[in-house]
């Protein structure tokens, strides 16, 4: 059985961050382990409020859950810039996880965006 965010591209591509993010955080520099527990609590944040957008049926209070989880990957982002230059992570996986939440946040623009027109149709 499949609930109705699990169908959405852009929550599989959240799952993916997390995981990416999960890992990374054992190799944050000492001295920054409040850069940890914000790493994954962004992370966690960009899963659970499409999941929760997903739930809702009125216009506004999706667009609300996945601006919520927008902003949280851009959190995540900024995050990953600075595990980036504090050597947390190397120049490829710092590349590619940008390239992934790059992918999310513009999803989630458009989830927002276009679920105005198109309601929870959208989920189908």
């Amino acid at each position: 059985m499949t609930i109705a965010y699990e169908k959405l591209e852009v929550y599989q591509l959240s799952l993916e961050c997390v995981e990416f993010g999960l890992a990374a955080v054992g190799k944050i520099p000492k001295g920054y382990s409040d850069l940890s527990s914000q790493l994954k609590r962004a992370l966690l944040s960009v899963c659970l409020n499409i999941a929760e957008g997903a739930g809702k049926s009125g216009y506004s209070d999706k667009k609300r859950y996945y601006e919520t989880a927008k902003g949280s990957a851009m959190e995540s982002a900024a995050i990953f810039d600075i595990m980036y230059r504090i050597n947390g992570i190397d120049l490829k996986q710092y590349q590619g996880i940008k390239s992934l939440l790059q992918r999310v946040i513009s999803m989630l623009s458009r989830l927002s965006f276009f679920s105005h027109f198109r309601g929870d149709s959208i989920l189908n």
